[in-house]
């Protein structure tokens, strides 16, 4: 076998189909749409979901619910996960996304009070929950809502 013997294998490769070359190519004349109609004019083609004039499906079906477009996603993260973090560490929404506690694309962030802290530690966030405050100062730190002054 030497390297000029090599090729595809036979129907492998096929010859580009060039329509509208005239008679010889044959794809000339009506360059394979046919005769008249829609689909043979230029342009001649319906719009997506089109269903010959009938109520299309996508208006068919019933919307359902409200969406509110101003809804806030929050982030969540429980106290007991703090606990990782040395004492009196100064916690905000970098050091969570840095510990992998939240996703990096998280905007806003909430402290919930499930678990206990058992380190004092300044932490700051977007949204506590009541018990989250209270945990968090009984154990000797200070939640801080970011916007504040304190931030």
């Amino acid at each position: 076998m030497k390297i000029s013997d090599l090729a595809p294998y036979p129907g492998a490769k096929k010859k580009e189909k060039r329509i509208g070359r005239g008679p010889g190519s044959g794809h000339g004349k009506t360059s394979t749409k046919g005769h008249k109609g829609q689909a043979s004019r230029s342009g001649g083609t319906k719009a997506p979901g089109f269903e010959g004039g009938q109520q299309p499906l996508i208006r068919r079906i019933p919307k359902r619910g409200f969406i509110n477009t101003f809804r806030k996603e929050y982030a969540v993260v429980n106290l007991d996960r703090l606990n990782r973090f040395e004492a009196n560490a100064v916690i905000g929404p970098q050091q969570l996304k840095e510990a992998g506690m939240v996703k990096q694309s998280a905007k806003l962030i909430k402290v919930l009070g499930v678990g206990e802290v058992t380190k004092p530690m300044a932490v700051s966030s977007h949204k506590f929950s009541k018990e989250a405050v209270r945990k968090i100062q009984a154990a000797g730190g200070q939640a801080c809502f970011i916007g504040d002054p304190l931030v």
